[in-house]
């Protein structure tokens, strides 16, 4: 297993017991692939309290070796209720599963928002080991796992006229370690900003408030009616590391099917991200981008030349910041026009925002901060998973977004070349 050890860029590879089942919830999974994320390096640089020694990484794919007395037939605890897979998971499936733990029957996680389920621990902390490891424990596994040995699991659209278990021989199993943590992720950045209740007159066609209602509702004067060049969506996305990535052809997918236009600028610091998404974009099909905007890649400083002249200084209409740091945030200020949205999904250490409730109060800005209910998010990940195997499905390749794959040996070293900006997504072979 890869441990972390206080206070800082210290990560041994060590032997360590085989996790056994400690609640009759429990599953053990032997681990087949395990992600690097972002998230990992806050720990790895000691910017979070922490002083306990553990398994790091949360993400993680793999089969289920040994389950909890409340699983199978005759579970010890009745399944009225509870989550499928209680009653349908079985030693030997193949599953893969969110950076959190979710019980999947609390109020919590029955409206949507696994990610704070009151039972919930991330992996890869001091509460719960990670899975880079050869093995690793999963507390409440009957609401956290997605069994893709399972063709119950694929309640999306995309299956209702494919075979599902061809569509599954088809996608790589690197790639289905993606939706541990960072596809999830990315998903949700961009469906969260363009749900956003700002964002309506652009999508609609019609000014505020009438953009809330549908057409002919008591609320709909049936006047306000923007034209073409008001309803063209500009946005920016900060940060183009692999969550960055991610966030990116989502919200190119999800503007392609909507067929609405748009201007996107991606930024970022480092020129080698910026080349990663240039031939990442280049290599999306024709399904997944529209004839109708325009995107590019920038750093930051180009790109706030890039949106003034675009909007005429106005700004953008939404930005995603992907980084988790007070330098993007105020980047993300400086881009955003007045009544605009912030959606943040990166990661923030424990100090303030760089904000006063003047600067929001003078530009009307909404903010969304934190976590992705990953579990919740399954299904819209699956379907552009599926989709865009030719991004997700490379291991290695300029347009792929996985750069490695290495053995759990090179992990030291692996979060030393990730923290210093060396290298895209690693995943690690436990067993090579």
């Amino acid at each position: 297993a890869a441990r972390w050890h206080p206070p800082s860029y210290d990560i041994r590879i060590e032997k360590v017991p085989v996790p056994q089942i400690e609640h009759p919830d429990d599953a053990v999974l032997k681990v087949t692939l395990a992600g690097l994320c972002g998230y990992d390096l806050h720990i790895y640089r000691g910017q979070q309290p922490i002083t306990k020694i553990h398994v790091t990484g949360h993400e993680f794919i793999g089969e289920v070796v040994k389950l909890g007395s409340n699983y199978g037939t005759d579970p010890v605890q009745s399944t009225i209720g509870r989550p499928n897979l209680y009653t349908s998971l079985n030693v030997g499936d193949k599953v893969v599963a969110p950076f959190t733990v979710n019980c999947g029957e609390c109020h919590v996680c029955r409206v949507g928002y696994t990610g704070r389920c009151p039972s919930g621990a991330l992996f890869g902390s001091p509460k719960l080991d990670g899975g880079q490891a050869q093995y690793v424990r999963v507390p409440k596994a009957g609401g956290t796992l997605y069994n893709l040995s399972s063709t119950a699991s694929w309640s999306h659209t995309l299956t209702a006229t494919s075979d599902v278990e061809t569509l599954l021989k088809n996608i790589t199993d690197s790639s289905l370690l993606l939706l541990s943590d960072i596809l999830p992720t990315g998903v949700f950045a961009a469906t969260q900003l363009l749900a956003h209740p700002k964002m309506q007159p652009m999508l609609t066609g019609r000014a505020w408030p009438s953009s809330l209602k549908s057409p002919g509702s008591a609320m709909d004067s049936g006047t306000g009616l923007l034209n073409p060049e008001d309803r063209i969506l500009t946005i920016a996305i900060i940060g183009l590391g692999p969550v960055g990535v991610c966030a990116s052809v989502a919200l190119l997918d999800a503007l392609s099917q909507r067929s609405l236009p748009y201007r996107i600028v991606a930024i970022d610091l480092n020129e080698s991200r910026r080349e990663k998404l240039k031939r990442v974009y280049e290599a999306i099909g024709v399904d997944g981008k529209s004839q109708n905007g325009r995107f590019v890649v920038q750093g930051l400083e180009e790109a706030k030349e890039t949106v003034a002249n675009w909007t005429r200084g106005i700004g953008c209409t939404g930005v995603l910041e992907v980084v988790g740091n007070n330098s993007a945030l105020t980047a993300a200020y400086e881009l955003v026009r007045p009544f605009g949205v912030i959606t943040s999904v990166g990661v923030h250490a424990p100090k303030n925002v760089p904000f006063t409730g003047e600067d929001l109060y003078n530009k009307n800005i909404s903010f969304d901060f934190g976590r992705c209910p990953a579990r919740a998010m399954f299904p819209m990940a699956f379907e552009l998973l599926v989709k865009r195997q030719d991004v997700f499905g490379q291991v290695g390749t300029e347009s792929g977004l996985i750069d490695r794959i290495v053995s759990i040996e090179q992990a030291s070293e692996m979060y030393r070349a990730f923290d210093q900006g060396e290298v895209g997504k690693v995943l690690f072979d436990p067993w090579k």
